[in-house]
């Protein structure tokens, strides 16, 4: 078997392990087990780990060891390295790739290539993960040897960064689809509350809630939420005064 057969029959043992954990749920361990399957598959990969953008500073995640983790923070921090390229300025492949860092490729990034270099690794490849308007990540691979990146490795890094960006795409649906469950139930609860009070239909409770809003200059979900704490107070109020001992009630 060529080394070109080997490379896709472990990607596609890899791709089978990861669509059998389906559930978005599992995010982060999946997550986990695409940079282990990317280190154990590109030839020549000793490391690896995600790169994540949040709150404008860059996290490291899922990393091989605690080196990787160091160095992806000194990029976060210094602003400079593949993997701040493959975040914010990368090219049309979305692969960014240093084949040495005790060579010319350290003049591209003068402050980190010597810290890589001193922690044991020459080579980088920062494969970007982002979606359009999503979470910004790249995928980077560490190697201790230069020039180990071949048009092969690149190619599997790039799939195995699709698969990851397709996931981090999905999770992020996943969370805008539940806040929107979560949306329609809180106006549902609170459309019954007016319903039940007023003796209101369906559309006329909504009509209610959509009027409140506009008047109040408040997010419709916000008013439908006050209402339904409101209503949860007046029922906590309630139980207390029925379990309150007789002599007590006039108190209340």
């Amino acid at each position: 078997m060529t080394t070109n057969e080997e490379l896709v029959v472990s990607l596609r043992n890899a791709a089978r392990g990861l669509t059998s954990k389906h559930s978005l749920r599992d995010l982060q361990q999946t997550l986990a087990h695409i940079v282990a399957a990317a280190v154990q598959t590109v030839p020549q990969v000793d490391a690896g780990g995600v790169s994540l953008t949040e709150g404008g500073v860059v996290t490291s995640r899922h990393p091989t060891n605690d080196t990787v983790t160091e160095l992806d923070q000194l990029q976060s921090t210094l602003r400079q390295g593949p993997c701040i390229t493959a975040l914010e300025d990368p090219p049309e492949d979305g692969i960014v790739v240093a084949m040495d860092l005790a060579g010319d490729d350290g003049q591209r990034w003068p402050d980190f290539a010597p810290a890589a270099v001193e922690a044991g690794y020459r080579s980088l490849m920062s494969t970007q993960l982002s979606t359009d308007g999503g979470v910004r990540a790249a995928l980077n691979l560490y190697a201790s040897g230069p020039h180990v990146f071949d048009a092969d490795a690149r190619l599997t890094a790039g799939l195995f960064g699709v698969q990851a960006a397709m996931l981090l795409y999905g999770s992020e649906q996943a969370v805008h689809l539940q806040r929107a469950v979560d949306t329609r139930d809180v106006i549902g609860q609170a459309k019954g509350i007016l319903m039940e009070r007023f003796a209101l239909t369906s559309d006329g409770a909504f009509h209610t809630l959509v009027t409140s809003s506009q008047e109040t200059n408040i997010k419709l979900v916000d008013v439908a939420r006050w209402l339904h704490q409101q209503a949860e107070q007046r029922g906590r109020a309630g139980h207390a005064v029925r379990s309150a001992p007789r002599e007590h009630v006039a108190d209340l």
